[in-house]
């Protein structure tokens, strides 16, 4: 995936540009990561106190930074956080356990949306959720059935099901997810079997509650990256850039430039801002994008005024 580039995007920079802006860097990654736990410390610690006023603020923080730790796990995808493949590899797979989405299957999973997005047949990402109807966009949004889809999915691979509708796995691929999950469902036994003897909650009140109620957070990010836009492959047309503060920019590890990372996913997190600097120069306001909530708004009336016919293709 390091080495694919969006055709249209693939004339806007030099490949001698490209390949600095593609360099790897340790000390980004760990500032990035270091930053999300210490941030996750603090709030571990708020909950922990007992004082009733940093109770719901905590929980609320909590279950964000926690979800947003899947921006980590995506960057690890694309073995563009660390140089060490190898070290990736073991960040993202530890993420993934907490994130219940076990890293492998995401990586695949990942790497066929990028080479089809939006492409109705083969993008993975559509073909899990199917058209958007102004209800079922919603209900996304909410997440209500999110982690029960998340946790039917692991326990369905750990089983050795893989969905029907997957076809970009070989057969090694396959057995290395089913593995994959199998793995993760027997940790999450186990933390099941010590919480119980132990009668302890520390895993609800600390990882699971937060991380399973404020997804909808989280969902204004995966949600905006390309609803209600084109289905041509186009990146810089089918993929949107989301602005927010930086704080934001910080917890999703810069996905907000979502348009420069589908169009050279090889560059790392940290160069996405200048690589959206340099492409949006050239292409200006065609790229489509807005901030969080008002993209929300325009997916909500886009999918209102389209009715019975769901999800407006443009």
């Amino acid at each position: 995936m390091e080495d694919w580039v969006a055709k249209r995007a693939a004339t806007l920079i030099e490949p001698r540009r490209l390949k600095q802006l593609s360099a790897r860097s340790d000390r980004h990654a760990l500032t990035q990561l270091a930053t999300q736990l210490a941030a996750l410390g603090l709030t571990s610690a708020a909950l922990a106190s007992g004082i009733w006023w940093l109770a719901v603020p905590g929980f609320m923080a909590q279950g964000i930074l926690l979800n947003c730790l899947y921006a980590g796990q995506h960057e690890m995808s694309h073995w563009t956080a660390f140089r060490s493949r190898r070290l990736n590899d073991w960040v993202g797979e530890a993420i993934g356990f907490l994130m219940i989405y076990p890293a492998r299957w995401d990586r695949w999973f990942h790497f066929a949306h990028h080479r089809h997005t939006q492409d109705w047949d083969k993008d993975p990402e559509l073909l899990v959720r199917g058209p958007y109807s102004f209800a079922s966009w919603l209900f996304n949004m909410s997440a209500a059935l999110y982690w029960y889809g998340r946790g039917r999915s692991t326990l369905r691979l750990a089983s050795g099901i893989v969905p029907a509708y997957v076809w970009w796995l070989n057969d090694k691929q396959r057995g290395q997810v089913i593995g994959e999950a199998r793995w993760h469902v027997a940790g999450y036994a186990a933390i099941l079997a010590l919480s119980m003897m132990a009668a302890s909650w520390v895993a609800v009140e600390f990882w699971l509650a937060p991380m399973l109620l404020m997804k909808w957070f989280h969902q204004l990010q995966n949600v905006g990256e390309h609803t209600c836009l084109t289905h041509e492959p186009d990146t810089l047309r089918n993929t949107r850039t989301l602005r927010g503060p930086a704080v934001m920019r910080w917890l999703v590890w810069n996905m907000s430039f979502h348009a420069a990372h589908h169009s050279f996913p090889g560059v790392p997190f940290h160069a996405l801002p200048e690589l959206h600097e340099e492409i949006a120069r050239q292409v200006g306001p065609e790229m489509p994008g807005g901030g969080y909530l008002a993209v929300q708004v325009e997916i909500g009336r886009a999918l209102s005024a389209a009715g019975e016919r769901l999800e407006p293709v443009t």
